[in-house]
């Protein structure tokens, strides 16, 4: 069984190293005896998982669907004996992250660096892309999320309380007037973030009321920064988070509107995959951002 789990393991690090030699110096074995395992792997299966050339190594279709199934069964693994010693021992071992660019680069990245300087024996893989990420299928361990749902999935952690922001440019206030309720938008001119719940369809909350309100505008962008800079330079009102809209509004290039109008309940979410042990440096991770954003809000 322990000559299994070797090949096993074997063969899912060389996949997430990107090859034998990248695998060999990560993990501290030769890439002889990485190449013995896949291969012996291979053979007791009777199917070929890997494609092998001298540039590229990519998974076959049995592979891709091994690789899936064996990452989780090591996950698991990993996370049962991590059960066992986290009462007594630091967290450790490598812990994949994923979270929104633009929030990533300005508020997490400090963050979570910090926490490394706390636990040393941690290393991280910090993805920052602005799209849906499938946790259980790419391997992640806990993303952040800035959203009023959770999927069923999955299981989530409330990190911190999120504020909205509408926001036009003095100039285009100037020119248009500022508008006084949230209808008002539906004639001027908006900059769509297409990350947005909803894209074009703002939500308000009118008196204890949501209110939805289709926009257009001469910009749809995916990219919540890319909204913020479209808005400064006059080019229509933009929905954004607070953490962005509040050094624009405070150096007056952006001003706020329909404040009384925002919708609440957004908040910044650790969410991670069902499991019966949670590894303690998820554990950790977390607890460090629900202490950190605690003193310091959003």
């Amino acid at each position: 069984m322990t000559q299994d789990l070797a090949r096993i393991r074997a063969f899912v690090q060389v996949f997430d190293s990107g090859g034998f030699s990248a695998a060999a110096r990560q993990h501290g074995r030769s890439k002889a005896l990485l190449s013995k395992y896949v291969t012996d792997l291979e053979n007791y299966l009777g199917v070929r998982l890997m494609n092998r050339t001298t540039r590229k190594l990519g998974l076959t279709e049995a592979g891709e669907v091994y690789y899936r199934e064996a990452s989780a069964l090591l996950q698991q693994l990993d996370d049962l004996d991590a059960s066992i010693t986290d009462q007594t021992s630091e967290p450790r071992g490598l812990l994949r992250v994923s979270a929104p660019r633009n929030f990533g680069e300005r508020t997490l990245a400090p963050v979570i660096f910090g926490f490394l300087t706390k636990y040393p024996k941690v290393s991280l893989d910090l993805r920052l892309e602005d799209r849906y990420v499938d946790l259980v299928d790419e391997g992640i361990d806990v993303a952040l999320r800035i959203s009023t749902l959770a999927d069923s999935s999955l299981i989530a952690r409330k990190i911190a309380d999120m504020q909205i922001v509408a926001a036009g440019s003095p100039a285009l206030l100037e020119r248009l007037g500022t508008p006084r309720h949230p209808e008002d938008l539906r004639t001027m001119p908006c900059v769509i973030d297409t990350n947005l719940q909803g894209q074009s369809n703002w939500r308000f909350n009118d008196n204890g009321k949501t209110v939805s309100v289709p926009v257009t505008g001469p910009v749809r962008v995916n990219s919540p920064l890319a909204a913020r800079q479209a808005a400064v330079e006059g080019l229509g009102f933009a929905v954004m988070p607070s953490y962005l809209a509040d050094p624009a509004i405070a150096d007056g290039s952006l001003v706020a509107i329909l404040e009384d109008f925002m919708p609440t309940g957004q908040t910044l979410q650790a969410v991670y995959p069902h499991r019966r042990h949670l590894a303690g440096k998820v554990r950790a991770l977390i607890d460090h951002l629900v202490d950190w954003f605690s003193a310091h809000p959003i």
